[in-house]
């Protein structure tokens, strides 16, 4: 990898809308809960470079880099806003949902996936 000083591949907070539906065990709707939700994501620019190149096939090496995450953690979420199949908003305790999504915990630039193959 290359690590020049002009890359700049970091770790950003977003906000993100997240839905999830649950099915009771015939695939029935039972509710569809919602909220907005901060999650880290991975942004930035890595340097990359084309050359030239006589062995191959287009006459240029291209060395691609990209911004991705070194590892994943697992982030606990609470879905705020839940409503059964008619849309009419539940209270108690089906009016929230716990659920789990993964985020990045680091972002570093990668030798980017050959995609054209």
């Amino acid at each position: 990898m290359s690590n020049r000083g002009d890359e700049n591949c970091e770790t950003l907070s977003s906000e993100i809308h997240l839905v999830k539906e649950e099915y009771d065990e015939l695939g029935r709707l039972q509710r569809t809960c919602n909220a907005e939700v901060k999650v880290m994501k991975c942004e930035g620019l890595c340097n990359s470079q084309v050359q030239p190149s006589v062995i191959t096939q287009t006459g240029f090496l291209k060395e691609c880099y990209c911004c991705r995450e070194t590892f994943l953690r697992d982030k606990p979420i609470t879905l705020t806003h839940c409503y059964d199949p008619d849309g009419i908003r539940l209270t108690g305790e089906s009016a929230t949902m716990e659920t789990r999504l993964k985020e990045p915990a680091d972002c570093k630039c990668y030798k980017c996936a050959d995609f054209s193959r």
